[in-house]
């Protein structure tokens, strides 16, 4: 599985806050890139190949929902395992995510030691 994190949210100190998070697996072979959009987002998945994408729900242009589909109609992309994490935890957002594609569902905030924790996990680290 391809070791490369991509964090991809609009919000500049939740992109820092990840990637101070995650920094620590760096160490460990894993890459990690972000996208401020979900357009940017879209382009890093398809050209990059990350196995494992932190997605925000609410970004402009192109939504996490939406990234999320565009990701899951790819089959070369199969193997990209998609977090969707959201300021939103309504029951509708999740089975939405979901039905999106979504490995698994976060909100914010989060705690950054489980965020480590699930990427070691889903890249086997």
């Amino acid at each position: 599985m391809n070791r490369l994190i991509l964090i991809a949210d609009d919000e500049a100190h939740i992109r820092l806050l990840l990637e101070q998070a995650l920094e620590e697996l760096e160490d460990e072979g894993v890459a990690i890139a972000t996208a401020g959009d979900g357009a940017r987002a879209l382009e890093v998945i398809a050209r990059e190949r990350p196995g494992l994408v932190f997605l925000d729900v609410m970004m402009p242009g192109m939504n996490g929902f939406e990234v999320c589909q565009a990701v899951r109609a790819d089959a070369a992309l199969a193997p990209t395992k998609i977090v969707m994490l959201t300021a939103k935890g309504q029951e509708f957002d999740r089975r939405r995510g979901e039905e999106a594609g979504a490995d698994l569902y976060l909100t914010k905030p989060f705690d950054p030691d489980e965020i480590v924790a699930l990427a070691r996990r889903i890249l086997e680290v």
